[in-house]
Order: C-alpha cells, then structure tokens, then sequence
C-alpha cells in the first residue's frame, strides 16, 4: 500500500519550521519556503477506468500572538488501497485546541488504516457468502475481485471513524477533551468509477463538472460548475443545531455568550440559520455551548476528538456520499475551511481551472486564500488543498473485471441456502444506487468584510496618525482626474488583471463597463530589487496585483519597534508570474479605508505591479446601486440639499465603511466630533437628554446621525449606541471641506448660519 502524508510534528508539535520569533532574526528564503509543505511535482496515477493527476499543497498559518504555533492540518494520500491499484484514500485533517496538531496527524495515520480494515473485513465476510454460493471455488482470487455496495462501503467507513474516534480518546501521546479534529477524506472506487465521501466537520469536497462543451463564459469565468459533494456540520444548519440542542447544549457566538449581541430564539427551527451570516461577518460564528458553562465553544457540530463536546452531541459519525465520476467531472478538491473563509467553492473552482497543472492550482488557491486571511484578519489559518483534476473516464465496462456484492441481491440467495451464515448486519449488501446531490443550504457563510478585531486595530492605527493630517490623503476628490490615470492596455494584460481580481470580494458584482474602467485606471509600475512597495503605519491609498516578481510581506509585532529598519518578520511572499498564471494582489482594504498598511511589502526581485489608486476605485464604484443610494440619501440632509449632483456623487464615493460591535458608543452628545453616519446594515439607539428628559428612538439602515458636527462651531446633540453588528458610511469634515470648500449651511437643530470647515 503506497502512503504520502503530511509530516510528523516536531518536539514543539508542528509539522513545519516555525517563523522566527520577534528577536531573531529575519527568515531566509528557504525558511519561508519550508513553512509550505507541498508535493514536488504533479502526480499521474490510473484508477480503474479514472485517469488522474493531483497535488497537494499545505502552509502554516500566521498567529502574531503565537509565531511558533504549529501547523494544526494535516493531509494522507493512500495508494493501492486495501490491496487494489485501482482503489485510492485521499484525506484532510484539521485540528484545533491545544494538541490540535496532534490529533490532526493521529487521524492521519490511523484513520485510512482503520478504513481498510473494515472495508476488508466486509469483503472476506462477502467472499465466503459468493464461495458457499459456488461450491468453494474462488478463493483468495474472488475477495480480491470483488467490490462492495456503496452501503457496505459506507458501513465499513462509519466504523471506522467511530473506532478511531475511540482510539484518539484512549491515546497516551494527546489530550482531547478539548482538542479534537475535522477530517474529510475521497475514497476512489476505480473499477466502478464511483467515490465515496466522507465528512465530519466543515472541510470541504467540491468537482467543477462541465457545463457548456469547450470555450469560456466570456466574462473571465471557467466554464465548470462547482458541485458541492459534502456539506459543512455546523450550527448554520438546522438539523444539526437541532441534534445537538436536544442534549442540552446551547448554540450562542462568542458576542452573545458576552452579551455584546442579543439572544435571538431560534424556536421554530423552519429553516437554516439567517442571523448567523450577520454573526459571521466579524468572524463570529455560532458555537456549541455546554449549559453548564462557557465551554467548549466549537463552531462544527461533529469532530474526531472533542470527549467534552461529545456529550453534547459534537460525535465522529461522517455524513457520506458515494456518486459515480463522469466524463464531465473535471476537477475535485478536499480542503481545509482555511480555503473557504473567503472563497466560494465556485471562486475555488474557477481558479483551479485556469491551470493545467494541479501543483500550480494548489499553489493559487492556497496563495490567494492566505492572501485573503492577511486582508481580513488580524491572523491567518492553516490552508491544506489536495486538487485532482480528471483527465478521462472509460466506462465501466473496461475498467477491469470484478464480481459486485450486490449480484447476491439479483441472484436472490437467501440466508438459508449459505453454509455459515455471519450476522445479518454483515451479510445484507444493501443498497447499491448512488446518493443524490449535496443541497447548497446552511453552508457557512463567506465572509466579506474585517473582522471586528481589525477593524478595531485600523481604527487604532488612524487615531495614532491623525496627528500628522499631511500622512492623511484627503485629495480632493473633484480634483481628482481618473483621465490622467487611464492607459492602453492589451488584452493579455486585461487578462491578467481579470485573473487578479476575479476572487476578490471588492470587485463582484461590479458591470462588465465598470471592469472595463478599472482595467484602463490601473497603474502600471516597475519596481527595482529592493524597493519598499508600501511601509507598515503608513496611510495606503493603492490596492497592488503583482504581474511578475516577488515581494515579500514584513510585520513588526504590535508594540515593538522596527529594530534594524528591515521591516520585521517575513510572514508571506508574493510570486508573481504570467507563465504560472500566477498574479497575487496585496493592500486590498485600502480600497475601503483610508488606513495604516497592517504591513510592509519589499520587492525581493525587479518586478511589475498594476496599482488601483482608492478613489479611482470609488469613482467607479460610486456608479454601483449601493452608492447610488447613498447619492439619494445625501441628498435628503440639509446642509447638502443645494449642493450639484457631482459634488454629491463625490461625497458618496469619499465616505469610508466602518463597522461597530453591539453596545458600542458611535456618538456622545455634546461631545465634539468631526463625522456623520448613514447606517449601511444593522440598527442603532439614538438618545437625546433634553433638561432631564429623555427621547430615544431607533434608527436602521437608510438612516443618518451626526450630521450637526459638520457645521463649525457645533457638538454631537445626541448620543447613539449600536444594537448589534453595524455597518456604517462615514464622512468627515475635512473630505467635506475638500470636496465642496467652505460651503455656507444653515444648522437643522439650532437655525444658526454655520460654515462646513
């Protein structure tokens, strides 16, 4: 039985050389490189009547608070399974808690073994049943001729994983009472052309199966439909939240067990969870809770490991799904969550078909997702990606000779005709059809925005650089000219950039006429070996996709100093290549927020980067519906009712997103400030104390607050709290004295005659 899998841990429990700590020194090149464990090149295996090749690729994440912690995935690739060249185990583990790592790499050793050995366990049992049949003909020769029915597959796959479950729990070398492991492994059946799947936890499985013959979309997307073949265990789910609620267990995010956001009763259970996507959005997912205290907290609703979560129903049992493979299947991936924080299974998809090569599809996933973790997040996962792609399928009929044990089901063979009969449960072959489709509900949301914890340390960042307003970019938007940024590209370099963005959040939805403008705005610029591309605490105004070259990411840890002037740690390494289809993007949020860079970003070679200035972007996107709402209800404020509908249109595409946890202070009456607020999605308080009195009233998406601070001289009049997550527009005086200049007003509160300064 050939074997690959991800490497042992190390005496600190890891399965990689862990980044240097803040006072050593800088990693070298190879030590960035040794973080990412991936297979040297493209495998090519025949399975049956299946022609493949895959390749995997995994890389530690980044925790700025623990820069030695282990790389909790892990990742087995079983050949000649269960003594077939035809048969294959494919697996993904992803650990969490303390010994996560450890449990991680327990799965990976013992579960395809523990497979194998109840799948043939099942198939000597078979083979006694077709030798009593035919008279003690057959033999050895039959077992290994012989295929299960998918529900002996999938009994021999249930008992496995319980009995590894069991076997994790009596393990000398890990503590799993609050440690445990997610696993998603593809059982490939060569002979049958058919794989089983089998979940527990939220990594995925999904295939790009083929849905126009030849060509492309023509809007920069493959022509592969991304087909999930699992479906996340979590408390989205309904059925699982109400599984695990019947023990008792409580299903609350972390800002509801600390009473930041409100309880909300999930009592008819009709349908899959809707708040958690509002939950989700800061990175606060729904959990399991014991009722006893606040504990264990997992955001899955099934692990291997988890004893204390056991007994509230998070239990090791995989949902499975056997389906045949077809010509039309292209691609299949099973990968960690840390690919689908933020990325769709289609984005996934997409991506992986824009190669030829596995390797180099790995490697874009895995680049573009960690990518992602580094914009969005104050850390990043672990990423662990195993990508097949199917390069044919012959029927069945020639995938090579077997005996099936569902025959025994058309031969009608009773139990009284067999000579020595094992129990009914191992006999019955069962059900041989294949499962249907994997509904798309109650997956866990992507997330599209900061989290809370970023958004706070951006704000943070601001506050720090305020008292150099010359750092703060507050050009004038009408001064702005995207006419001067707007060059000729060609269509391999439209291309190219299409390629870029096609994952990103902040360019979905946008029309074909606005990617068109986006394309001829970018800037094109070429950067020497060594150059400083932007610099931690600086204020960012341009968004980066590297079109060759590499740039390495640098971070000084919160509350240290940047010692030698290098830049600090590197964390990350961006290769840009058109060759490798390869073209990462960095600075991505400074597209949103006029903010400090969370890092630096050093060019390790001569390179090429197209740069996308923010209000370039916000020109383009103020043509978008949600700015044009925020253009009618600008319009609606007092002191802009006289204004053009240009200088509208470029407050709009000026005001910046923020976001506010429940029960936060957005605004103190009477005390000074220098913003307004247009509620984007959530619901505030808004509070007034008038002689003693108070007046309070609540105000949801559309609605405005603060704008009085925008005349001189004024305070906040009132006091506004959020009531749960929320997002806001913010615009300040000093983007408003930019873009209109001193513009005589008239206060809605007081009456007075005020300056906007």
């Amino acid at each position: 039985m050939g074997c690959c899998e991800s490497k042992p841990s190390d005496v600190m429990g890891g399965g990689s050389i862990a980044m240097t700590g803040p006072n050593d020194e800088p990693m070298s090149n190879a030590e960035i490189e040794s973080r990412i464990e991936s297979i040297e090149k493209t495998e090519s295996i025949t399975l049956g009547g299946m022609k493949i090749r895959y390749a995997y690729m995994s890389q530690r994440g980044y925790y700025p608070d623990d820069p030695h912690k282990a790389n909790q995935d892990a990742f087995s690739i079983t050949k000649d399974f269960c003594g077939q060249k035809t048969d294959a185990l494919l697996g993904v583990y992803d650990g969490h808690g303390r010994d996560g790592d450890r449990c991680a790499h327990f799965a990976r050793d013992k579960l395809p073994e523990l497979v194998e050995k109840f799948v043939m366990r099942s198939k000597s049992k078979e083979a006694k049943l077709h030798q009593a049949r035919s008279n003690g003909a057959g033999g050895h020769d039959s077992e290994n001729n012989l295929e299960l029915t998918k529900d002996q597959i999938q009994t021999a796959c249930l008992k496995a994983h319980i009995e590894c479950n069991r076997a994790m729990h009596k393990a000398h070398e890990l503590d799993d009472s609050l440690s445990g492991t997610t696993s998603i492994s593809m059982y490939f059946h060569g002979r049958r052309n058919r794989i089983t799947i089998n979940n527990v936890g939220d990594s995925r499985a999904v295939v790009g199966q083929q849905q126009t013959p030849g060509g492309n979309s023509g809007k920069g997307t493959s022509n592969l439909k991304a087909i999930p073949l699992s479906r996340d265990q979590t408390p989205y789910r309904r059925d699982e939240r109400v599984r695990v609620r019947a023990t008792g267990a409580r299903i609350l995010s972390l800002d509801q067990i600390e009473g930041l956001e409100p309880i909300v009763p999930d009592e008819d259970e009709a349908s899959d969870l809707e708040l958690g996507e509002e939950l989700d959005e800061g990175g606060d997912p729904p959990r399991v809770w014991s009722p006893h205290g606040e504990y264990p907290g997992t955001a899955f609703t099934r692990s291997l490991g988890d004893a204390i979560a056991e007994e509230l129903g998070v239990f090791a049992e995989p949902e499975m799904l056997t389906r045949e493979v077809t010509s039309d299947d292209k691609i299949l991936v099973i990968a960690s969550d840390g690919v689908f924080e933020f990325l769709t299974n289609q984005s996934v998809i997409d991506m992986c078909a824009k190669f030829s090569d596995p390797l180099a599809a790995c490697r874009a996933v895995v680049a573009e997702s960690y990518e992602l973790w580094l914009q969005y997040e104050l850390r990043t996962d672990d990423i662990t990606m195993i990508c097949i792609f199917i390069d044919g399928v012959e029927s069945k009929s020639l995938a090579g000779s077997f005996v099936s044990a569902s025959s025994r089901m058309s031969l009608g063979a009773s139990m009284q005709e067999i000579e020595a009969p094992v129990s009914t449960q191992e006999e019955a072959p069962g059900d041989d059809d294949v499962d249907g489709v994997v509904p798309n509900e109650g997956l866990r949301p992507v997330r599209m925005h900061v989290s809370k914890e970023k958004s706070k340390a951006i704000q943070q960042m601001k506050i720090k650089m305020m008292a150099s307003e010359s750092e703060l970019d507050v050009s004038a938007m009408e001064d702005f000219d995207l006419s001067k940024l707007y060059t000729e590209k060609t269509q391999e370099e439209k291309g190219r950039i299409a390629e870029a963005i096609r994952a990103s959040v902040m360019f979905q939805n946008i029309s074909d006429d606005q990617r068109e403008m986006i394309f001829g705005v970018m800037e094109p610029i070429t950067v020497k070996k060594g150059a400083w591309v932007i610099k931690q605490g600086t204020v960012g105004d341009r968004f980066y996709i590297v079109d060759n070259g590499r740039f390495e990411v640098r971070i000084v840890p919160d509350g240290e100093k940047d010692k030698d002037g290098g830049g600090g740690n590197v964390v990350h390494v961006y290769e840009g290549s058109p060759e490798k289809h390869a073209h990462p993007s960095f600075g991505e949020l400074a597209l949103m927020y006029s903010a400090p860079r969370a890092a630096s970003i050093i060019a390790q070679t001569d390179g090429h980067l197209w740069a996308l200035h923010r209000y370039a972007f916000r020109q383009v996107l103020a043509q978008q519906s949600g700015r044009q709402d925020l253009t009618s209800v600008l319009k609606k404020i007092d002191i802009f009712k006289n204004c053009r509908i240009e200088d509208i249109n470029n407050l709009a595409a000026a005001m910046d997103e923020v976001t506010f946890g429940r029960g936060e202070m957005i605004i103190e009456q009477g005390r000074t400030g220098d913003a307004m607020y247009i509620i984007q999605k959530g619901s505030c308080e808004y509070l007034v104390r008038v002689e003693g009195r108070a007046h309070n009233e609540t105000l949801k998406s559309g609605d405005t607050f603060g704008g009085e601070v925008l005349i001189d001289g004024q305070d906040y009049s009132a006091t506004v709290l959020a009531l749960q997550t929320t997002s806001c527009f913010q615009l300040d005086r000093s983007t408003v004295k930019h873009v209109l200049g001193n513009l005589k007003v008239k206060g809605r509160k007081s009456g007075k005659s005020g300056n906007v300064a």
